[in-house]
């Protein structure tokens, strides 16, 4: 049996709730807005939600905070810098920024899942600087290179 790293984590609201997994093979724990009422984002704007709490990572991972499927694919609901990242040093309040990429708008409710926290480990490494760089078959062939 292996042991799990544990994630640390401080409620800072009363209403907020602790991001557990929802099934046994599940990738990601759901987060939930921790709001006094809702919030409407209308389409095309972006309001950042707060989880109302702080975490401690276990050392040498991230958090990457992802949309929620459902929310994305029914009402365009996404993060628009996904996925977001959460240092493993980072200890203040853990928010969601959501973009509504909809045609109506869409109400956050107090308490809604409204994106899914995956705990990575990280690979750091150290940059160099060098004149130039090992040669490939692909070579600069960039965006689209491969075919569409």
């Amino acid at each position: 049996m292996s042991i799990r790293p544990t994630l640390a984590v401080q409620k800072l609201h009363q209403n907020a709730q602790v991001p557990r997994l929802q099934s046994e093979g599940a990738a990601g724990m759901d987060l939930h807005a921790c709001l006094d009422q809702p919030i409407t984002i209308a389409p095309g704007d972006i309001h950042r939600i707060s989880i109302g709490i702080a975490i401690a990572l276990p050392a040498g991972h991230e958090g990457q905070v992802r949309p929620r499927s459902g929310l994305a694919s029914r009402h365009g609901i996404t993060l628009p810098n996904a996925p977001g990242t959460i240092d493993e040093d980072y200890r203040g309040e853990v928010q969601v920024p959501l973009i509504n990429l909809g045609r109506e708008p869409f109400t956050i409710e107090p308490g809604m899942r409204i994106a899914q926290l995956v705990i990575a480990p990280v690979t750091q490494c150290d940059s160099i600087e060098v004149s130039s760089l090992d040669a490939t078959a692909r070579g600069r062939s960039g965006f689209g290179s491969t075919g569409v």
